[in-house]
């Protein structure tokens, strides 16, 4: 298949899923607090395909698949709503007359929903394909390297460095880089058989200090399968621990140190995608896993529009004991909406600059 068809086909596959169980979220939380929900659209723009349930919930299907919403029954509050829609409200179904805890339950289930796919998602690579286990097997030797004098060869276990034990890659690289200039005794798995070697590792400048180097980089992981109750913890582990590493970049990213060239937007979701899924199921799944852990984060930013800043606005609610000025909501939407305006102008610019785009154009410029 070529590259674009393949690149948009995997973009909806995966952006279609994410959206669905975000909006799923929000759907089963307001079925459970009692909201009537009007509309569940996947997709902006003309619906491709509707139909309405025994509960009135008319479900869409929409040409652009960028997103999606769900309507709640009443959202738009008594102040904003015609005396139209305020004669069809059904009593006691609407959001705005729910407590600002139920309120809360409802905004925060998309985001939550999100998080719990990834778990899952996890979970089910673990269980199937297995959870990658880092060895301490090599993957390439440097040339001329220390690694190379002592003959290390690629596909070599190391199992310790002088009568340590070492199980992990990690692991070699803490005992190396203080022994520069030192012998280390290796003691080695090649072809079923144990052999003893000596390596001295070289010497490398590293800021103001020097640490040794072996010359190799690791290997492929192993690959063991969990049964379903392991898998569900390792794979809601690895959520926690995409979470976190999404956040301390975008925190490096705020500080200075680190590169903001690495935000993107649609574009450059439908080129990975398109390149994960030519690697294989395993791989788009993991994408995806980590794309919904994402996409959850950017909801629960505290930017109104956002589940974040809806958020943000009723745990103000619940300080003050009631709901903020309309007009400060008013102003904090507009604001909103123009800084993720800005966002995704500058996550497209981006993309067209890694697509190439931006240096043919500039070429074209002169």
């Amino acid at each position: 298949m070529p590259e674009p068809f393949r690149s948009i086909i995997a973009f909806i596959l995966v952006l279609g899923v994410l959206v669905f169980i975000h909006e799923l979220g929000h759907y089963l939380a307001a079925r459970w607090r009692g909201v009537h929900v009007e509309v569940f659209s996947i997709g902006f723009g003309r619906p491709i395909r509707q139909w309405v349930d025994r509960r009135g919930c008319e479900w869409r299907i929409a040409w652009l698949p960028l997103g999606g919403f769900v309507k709640l029954h009443g959202q738009e509050g008594p102040d904003d709503a015609t005396p139209e829609q305020r004669a069809r409200w059904r009593q006691g179904e609407t959001f705005h007359d729910k407590p600002v805890r139920d309120r809360a339950i409802v905004v925060a289930a998309g985001p939550v929903a999100n998080f719990l796919l990834a778990a899952a998602l996890f979970a089910g690579l673990y269980m199937t394909v297995g959870q990658p286990q880092p060895t301490a097997t090599v993957g390439t030797v440097v040339e001329n390297s220390a690694a190379a004098r002592a003959g290390l060869l690629p596909g070599d276990r190391i199992l310790s460095l002088d009568g340590a034990a070492v199980s992990r890659f990690e692991q070699i690289q803490a005992h190396i880089q203080p022994r520069a200039g030192q012998p280390v005794e290796i003691r080695i798995q090649r072809g079923g058989q144990e052999q003893a070697l000596r390596a001295t590792p070289d010497s490398r400048a590293a800021g103001e200090a020097t640490v040794g180097v072996l010359g190799i980089s690791g290997g492929a992981p192993e690959f063991n399968r969990l049964n379903p109750f392991s898998a569900l913890a390792a794979g809601a582990a690895q959520t926690w621990d995409v979470t976190v590493q999404t956040l301390a970049g975008l925190w490096q990213m705020i500080a200075g140190q680190r590169g903001t060239e690495e935000l993107g937007g649609p574009l450059r979701i439908a080129q990975i995608s398109g390149q994960v899924a030519q690697l294989g199921i395993a791989s788009l799944v993991s994408f995806m896993a980590i794309l919904s852990v994402n996409l959850a984060l950017i909801n629960l930013f505290p930017i109104p529009v956002l589940d974040g800043g809806h958020l943000l606005f009723y745990a103000a609610e619940a300080i003050r004991g009631r709901p903020l000025p309309p007009r400060a909501i008013e102003y904090g939407f507009r604001a909103g909406f123009a800084l993720l305006i800005a966002l995704f102008i500058f996550a497209t610019f981006n993309d067209l600059s890694s697509l190439g785009v931006v240096r043919w154009v500039s070429g074209l410029v002169g």
